[in-house]
């Protein structure tokens, strides 16, 4: 039985009963209709008040019936010779409501992806009022261009060769081959919600945009929808979702980006009803991590990521399937392919994370060894892209890659270095934050983010420049809590001043509590920041003296494990010690103190 596409929802049978007689006409080789098949269109295009399309093949045959609203019909997928430099074989001829025949973007767009040896559209009103016609007349700078005719009369249009036509034109990119060396790029559509009590939907949009370019692909547009809650089946309005498949087809999109993160369902249901890739923030910002990761622990990280991230995401029955041999209803043949993959990704899930757990202990020794040495240590945190890296670069000479993009740098870099009182220091460079980051990625690097956790002092990293610095920091402090940082001695450190024109702006930043604004290009202000550092770190530990008695004299040995001891002197009432603790510590000692602090 031959298949009508599109949008049935609605019609009576004899309607689609008509639809399917479509399938029967056939038209003459080189011919492009027969007046017969374009009036059994125009009757029921003009019943409906709907586009139809039908597709014929080079031997005359329809091979496709579809039906749509009055501003589009959904194209179904056709078979076709699919080589750059060939056409489908296929015609696409629909109807346009109201009498218009011009092609819409969405033709011209449609009649590239699809490579159609014409798209054809009839106005129709009460009958057909005129034709035009698109095919592709060439390329240039590897695109399709199309050349238009019309508007015809019926009889004009049926006396057009086909066959020549299409000769002509494959003839035409042959010489003019496109190039197929070059992939080209990701065409990607942003979406995103506008709510009241977040980040201002354009702003998003915007860093959204940037995290697209950062990957690899090419933003042709961003829509947004201004909704209170999200659509549980799509995220957004299924009216929106109509007007993003429209713009789909206009700009040749092939994936769609959504500013939050997807359920299960939602991404499934969006590809259903646009046929193109559809992904979320979180997935782009994993996919961005899978690309810059350098290192094995970084790679592991991000594959653990990215397994949690994708095994909700396997289709078909969910938990219909996890529940095989255990009773009445779930005894089979075996294993299905779902399952199989569901069971090899735990197992590497489970293999990753033995793998990271050994890394942290080798990690956790070297930490070890740097504690026992009672050299400070200091962690650079901050928004991606807000000069942490580039500031590493400025105090120590560390000479790791510093650019003007998102997530530039993801291993995390330690380095050596003195402060102006000769005091030696310990500087590590972590992978930036940015809102609305994957949970699944801050569980994967929480092994390396415990540089943050573990550090004396961090530097909280700000770029001064961008218009949105107070939310960006918000979000900072919102991952810091998450780690259990949030409590950690800070100092914040406005970069990028050189590109801020107004005074005003710094004088307002500066009145928050030890902060200093610099500039990591320039240098400014670098000297008073090492000066800063090195009081918060004096300022940070405490001179004490102390008399341990001698039946516990355990005690002497966690002093040496955590201050440093200046001297050591024995008496009869006990042992007098002169440490510098850090102001944690004090407390837990305070019973040994005497004199003045």
């Amino acid at each position: 039985m031959p298949e009508v596409y599109g949008e049935k929802n609605g019609l009576k049978k004899i309607i689609i009963d008509n639809l399917e007689q479509l399938y029967e006409f056939t038209i003459p080789f080189g011919q492009t209709i027969t007046a017969e098949l374009a009036q059994a269109m125009a009757v029921i295009a003009a019943q409906l008040n709907r586009e139809i399309a039908v597709y014929i093949n080079r031997r005359g045959k329809v091979v496709r019936v579809a039906v749509g609203n009055t501003k589009t019909v959904p194209l179904p997928a056709a078979d076709g010779r699919r080589a750059l430099n060939r056409l489908s074989g296929i015609r696409c001829i629909h109807t346009h409501p109201g009498g218009d025949s011009q092609l819409s973007n969405v033709d011209i767009a449609s009649l590239k992806k699809m490579r159609f040896d014409i798209m054809v559209a009839l106005g129709i009103r009460e009958d057909i009022q005129e034709i035009s016609l698109g095919f592709i007349a060439g390329h240039k700078d590897n695109s399709y261009t199309v050349q238009t005719v019309g508007p015809l009369t019926l009889t004009e249009f049926m006396q057009i060769d086909l066959n020549y036509l299409t000769n002509q034109i494959e003839r035409l990119l042959e010489v003019n081959d496109i190039a197929t060396n070059v992939a080209p790029k990701e065409k990607a559509l942003l979406v995103g919600i506008e709510r009241q009590e977040e980040w201002e939907v354009g702003e998003s949009l915007r860093e959204l945009a940037q995290l697209t370019q950062t990957a690899g692909a090419e933003v042709v547009g961003s829509i947004w929808q201004k909704r209170s809650r999200t659509d549980a089946a799509f995220y957004i309005g299924r009216g929106k979702v109509q007007e993003i498949s429209l713009i789909r087809q206009e700009l040749g999109v092939n994936i769609i980006i959504f500013d939050e993160e997807l359920s299960p369902a939602q991404q499934r249901n969006l590809e259903q009803a646009l046929g193109v890739k559809v992904i979320d923030r979180s997935a782009l910002i994993l996919d961005i991590f899978a690309q810059r990761a350098r290192s094995h622990e970084g790679k592991l990280q991000v594959e653990l990521a990215q397994l949690k991230y994708n095994l909700p995401r396997l289709g078909g029955q969910g938990l219909v399937l996890s529940r095989l041999g255990g009773g009445i209803g779930t005894r089979g043949p075996g294993e299905t392919k779902l399952e199989v993959d569901r069971r090899r990704i735990r197992a590497r899930i489970s293999d990753i994370e033995k793998e990271i757990e050994n890394l942290k202990t080798h990690r956790y020794l070297h930490r070890e060894r740097r504690q026992a040495s009672k050299i400070p240590t200091l962690a650079l945190v901050g928004y991606t892209n807000a000069g942490k890296s580039s500031l590493l670069n400025k105090l120590t000479d560390a000479g790791v890659l510093a650019e003007n993009k998102l997530f530039a740098t993801l291993d995390p870099t330690t380095r050596r270095m003195k402060l102006p009182g000769g005091k030696e220091i310990l500087l590590t460079d972590t992978v930036g934050f940015i809102q609305k980051l994957p949970h699944q990625l801050i569980a994967a690097f929480r092994g390396t983010l415990e540089e943050v956790v573990q550090a004396d002092l961090l530097l909280h990293v700000v770029d001064a420049s961008h218009p949105q610095y107070e939310k960006q920091m918000l979000a900072v402090y919102q991952v810091l809590r998450e780690l259990g940082a949030d409590t950690k001695q800070t100092i914040t450190v406005f970069n990028k001043i050189d590109k801020v024109d107004s005074e005003y702006i710094i004088e307002r930043m500066l009145r928050q509590a030890s902060a200093i604004a610099v500039s990591a290009v320039e240098g400014t202000n670098i000297n008073k920041l090492l000066t800063m550092m090195e009081d918060t770190i004096k300022a940070a530990n405490i001179d004490i003296r102390l008399v341990i008695p001698y039946d516990e004299s355990g005690v002497m040995a966690k002093l040496y494990d955590i201050a440093a001891v200046n001297s050591v002197e024995y008496s009869a009432e006990g042992i007098h010690v002169f440490a510098s603790l850090s102001q944690e510590y004090v407390e837990r000692y305070r019973k040994y103190v005497i004199g003045d602090e």
